[in-house]
Parts: structure tokens; sequence; C-alpha cells
């Protein structure tokens, strides 16, 4: 099992409602349980168009843009930006990253300061496998570079500051 914050650094203290014995794939089937209702901090802006089913939480100063869809429990850190036309389900993202237009993210634990490009994709469901897999997308560390149209298959685990290249598949074959 992974340590959490080996890879996404003051990760309890960012998200504290978080049980320290979970390995990610118990987060996230466990996230719309551990957060209630919706939360939006004062300093956020949520565009008209953009559609925030709760349970949410969008931290101090976020941006979630017009035609962005959350959804099954989602928790934004502060800072963070969601461009037009993503969709983030089940998922916690740590403050100062960047989901630029035309993302998906599914079931995923976001480091700190991670940029993904348009496109990007962190698949959360292999087809090939469903009832060993469950549904269950990625960690990615803090610092993490994800090029445009990028896939990260179901189970992946990106160490801090890594760059995945435009129109790359990583499949470690986890999940």
């Amino acid at each position: 099992m992974i340590r959490i914050e080996d890879f996404l650094g003051g990760f309890y203290d960012e998200f504290p409602f978080v049980p320290r014995e979970l390995p990610p794939r118990e987060i996230v089937a466990r996230l719309a349980g551990l957060i209630a209702g919706l939360s939006v901090h004062p300093s956020a802006t949520i565009e008209p168009g953009a559609v925030v089913k709760p349970p949410a939480v969008i931290g101090a100063g976020c941006f979630v843009a017009a035609t962005a869809y959350l959804r099954g429990g989602v928790v934004l850190g502060p800072g963070v930006t969601v461009g037009p036309g993503v969709e983030i389900k089940a998922s916690l993202v740590m403050g100062g990253s960047a989901l630029a237009h035309f993302n998906y993210v599914g079931d995923s634990l976001i480091g700190r300061d991670v940029n993904l490009e348009a496109g990007a994709v962190i698949a959360n469901f292999r087809n090939e496998a469903p009832a060993r897999t469950g549904k269950f997308g990625a960690v990615i560390g803090d610092h993490c570079r994800i090029g445009a149209n990028a896939v990260l298959a179901p189970g992946t685990i990106l160490a801090p500051r890594t760059i995945v290249p435009r129109l790359a598949l990583v499949d470690q074959g986890g999940g």
C-alpha cells in the first residue's frame, strides 16, 4: 500500500476529515459520505452554467468555469482552477492545481500544483477486468504535469514531479 503523504505532501492537513487508515481506493469510494452538502468558500468563483452536484467542497480562491461538471463527492483545495468542459467525479484536488478544459478526472487523488493540459483523461474503470478493479482512477503526486490528450489508465500512481507527455498512455497494469 502506498503512503499518501509520500505523493501528496500535507494531504491530511488540507483534508483533515479523511481517515488516515484508508487507502486511496477507499478514500474515493467513501468520499461522498465523508463530506456533506455543498460548501463554497466566499472567495470562490463558480461561473453560470457550471454544475456542482452535492456533496462538494469548493475551497478559497477556486475558479470553476462554465460547463464544468462536478459530481459524486468532489473536494477542491484552495486556488484550484477547473476549466470549461471538465468533469470531476469523486475526487480530491489539492491546492493550486489546474485542470484545463475538457478533462475527465474520475475517482482520484490529485496533489498540489498539478497541471492537466486540455483533453487529459484520468480513467477510473477497466472494461477488461471490472470485477477485479471496481472504480479507481489515480494518485497524482505534487507538481506533476499531464500533457494534452494524455490518458492515465485506472490504478495509475505518479510520483511527484512526473511529466506525462502529450498524447501519452500511462498504463501501469494496476487498478
